[in-house]
């Protein structure tokens, strides 16, 4: 029998690249379905919330200025880390979720592959959805996809990895940055996988992670004038009216929360969910005396 001390894991918020405890100092205990304790996650505040917002905020030009092949590249690094770590999530989705260490491992290589998925994206949306139009006229009318800015989501409650994967990736693969609020009974997933990001080559603030009561961090970030867009995959109906209600207040996008099998292969919508269309017109000239166009 050994005689060493268990080395209890200190799990912490992910903010701008760095790995804060929550300002407020509380912590609440996360237990499995069983209710046996499993860690203490920290309680995030307001001030969290705000502190997510400025480093969101302040790395959004360098990614949003990326090249869409290079964002690729560094979240197909992100999937290659999660690949290294597979035990380590394989063990936090059973204990999170209630399931046998078979179907946990199941859910983490499908969370993997939808990262791969994405990251596969992030240099053809731009083709599906932008594009040249016809115009009665000489001009060049050409459409293009842009970020929509600082995305607040809240994770789905119940898929703690791969719903978690399938609502952040989609985000960042078209060049926006995110908050993230983790599911509120099984958040470590969401922690851990902070610290796979903070290893990667993906630039901090880019995704910040918060725990705690869904409720209390998603207040202050729905009104929040510097935040674009909210995704309440992880609200539920009560939480959601009031939510976007606060959101109105400066048109951020909204996507409503919608029955969603995360097993299933998503479409384009959640990436198209964030995007802008830029469209930009020219004249065509012409080409020497004789007037011909182009």
């Amino acid at each position: 029998m050994s005689d060493r001390l268990s080395v209890f894991k200190t799990y912490k918020l992910y903010v701008g690249g760095k790995f804060p405890r929550s300002e407020s100092g509380r912590v609440y205990e996360v237990t499995d379905p069983k209710g046996k304790w499993l860690a203490n996650a920290p309680q995030s505040s307001r001030k969290d919330a705000r502190d997510a917002v400025v480093a969101a905020r302040k790395a959004f030009g360098g990614w949003s200025g990326a090249t869409a092949y290079n964002r690729g590249q560094i979240l197909y690094r992100i999937a290659e880390m999660l690949e290294g770590r597979k035990d380590q999530f394989t063990r936090e989705v059973a204990d999170a979720e209630g399931l046998s260490k078979s179907k946990a491992a199941a859910v983490v290589d499908a969370a993997i592959d939808r990262w791969v998925w994405y990251a596969g994206w992030t240099d053809k949306i731009a083709q599906v959805v932008g594009g040249a139009n016809p115009v009665a006229g000489p001009y060049f009318n050409l459409s293009s996809p842009e970020p929509t800015g600082v995305v607040t989501v809240l994770a789905p409650q119940e898929s703690s990895f791969l719903g978690l994967i399938s609502v952040i990736a989609p985000v960042i693969a078209t060049g926006n940055t995110v908050i993230v609020i983790a599911s509120e009974n099984s958040p470590l997933p969401a922690l851990s996988l902070g610290e796979v990001l903070a290893t990667s080559d993906l630039p901090g603030g880019v995704v910040n992670v918060l725990s705690g009561r869904t409720a209390e961090i998603a207040a202050p970030l729905a009104a929040h004038q510097d935040v674009n867009a909210i995704d309440l995959a992880g609200a539920d109906d009560a939480l959601a009216k009031d939510l976007e209600i606060a959101a109105a207040d400066n048109l951020k996008r909204v996507l409503r929360p919608q029955p969603v099998d995360y097993a299933e292969t998503p479409g384009i919508d959640r990436l198209t969910a964030f995007l802008e269309t830029k469209t930009v017109w020219h004249p065509t000239g012409s080409l020497g005396a004789s007037g011909s166009s182009y």
